[in-house]
């Protein structure tokens, strides 16, 4: 494992990280998680994301609850949480978006899920219109300020609401947005490549990407439909399903899924592995998170270092599609 810095940030984190969106207690118990996190440690793996909204915070349990059990030294790892969604159903006004007081409650509420006495990162998962950009800078430097947050950025932010912290913190001499987690794989790369290139190179964010697989589309196997037990199938993510394979968009994008597989059987590796060692060519990508509901998926999924050095500038090319 090889560890780049978080941006213009003294912290180094794992190329590879892991992820529980989807997954954590709707497919994966706490005695699963502990095997994949065991399975994380060995690799060399030194971060772990999560959020407020996945699972209405069950996911956030069941990490606690691995991570407990593990034991491994606080400082050996990093953990994340994100804010917006809020993590009860049928949230109330004050109980999600980027308020002050929903930004620092859910802070406190996260520390308990995950049974930790800090954050390593803090995101804001979505902008919220309704919050002045001001209150929530101010509500992230405070949290710092109490040791309760190291880092804290923001996730699916738009490259102008990224300046508007940026400058707003310069202004008032506060703790600006160290990262962004955006989406980032073969199949979605214009937001990265090009809208948040300048903010990468002004400002030294890093960047903890999400959906590699494009939620699983490059792993090839919804080009035959949606397989059961995907996570396409799973209730409540019919909204996965239409947009993986039934609309327009989808069919577009399983044809470009056709046409990336013939590159990975030239080089003898799965399209998995392929797709996620190709985020790590990129500079601006600190770690790249990985999902797995099966200690199997993991497994393969953490070998896609091994592809790493097979992506040459020829291959690279016929990826450009």
């Amino acid at each position: 494992m090889e560890y780049r810095k978080l941006g213009g940030s003294g912290l180094k984190i794992s190329e590879l990280s892991f992820g529980s969106w989807v997954t954590f207690n709707k497919q994966v118990d706490a005695s699963l998680a502990e095997r994949m996190f065991g399975m994380c440690f060995d690799a060399g793996i030194n971060f772990f994301d999560n959020a407020e909204g996945y699972e209405a915070g069950e996911s956030e349990i069941v990490m606690g609850k691995a991570l407990t059990s593990l034991a491994r030294p606080r400082d050996s790892y990093c953990v994340s949480s994100k804010v917006f969604f809020g993590a009860t159903p049928g949230p109330l006004p004050t109980q999600m978006g980027l308020s002050k007081k929903h930004v620092t409650e859910a802070c406190h509420q996260a520390l308990k899920r995950l049974k930790v006495d800090y954050l390593d990162m803090y995101f804001c998962h979505r902008a919220d219109p309704d919050t002045p950009i001001s209150e929530t800078v101010w509500a992230m430097h405070n949290l710092i300020t109490q040791g309760k947050v190291l880092y804290w950025g923001t996730s699916e932010w738009t490259a102008q609401e990224i300046v508007s912290a940026h400058e707003f913190a310069e202004k008032n001499h506060l703790t600006p947005p160290t990262m962004e987690q955006p989406q980032y794989n073969l199949l979605d790369r214009k937001r990265f490549e090009i809208e948040y290139a300048p903010v990468f190179e002004k400002y030294q964010m890093g960047s903890t990407i999400w959906s590699p697989l494009a939620s699983g589309a490059l792993t090839g196997k919804y080009l035959k439909g949606i397989p059961k037990g995907s996570r396409a199938s799973l209730k409540g993510y019919e909204w996965l399903k239409t947009s993986m394979v039934e609309s327009d968009r989808g069919q577009k994008r399983m044809k470009k899924v056709a046409q990336l597989l013939p590159v990975a059987e030239e080089l003898g590796v799965s399209l998995s592995k392929l797709a996620i060692a190709w985020c790590l060519l990129n500079k601006n990508v600190s770690t790249v998170i990985l999902g797995a509901s099966k200690t199997e998926q993991l497994e393969e999924n953490l070998s896609a270092l091994d592809v790493l050095p097979l992506l040459t500038q020829e291959i690279q090319v016929k990826l450009e599609i």
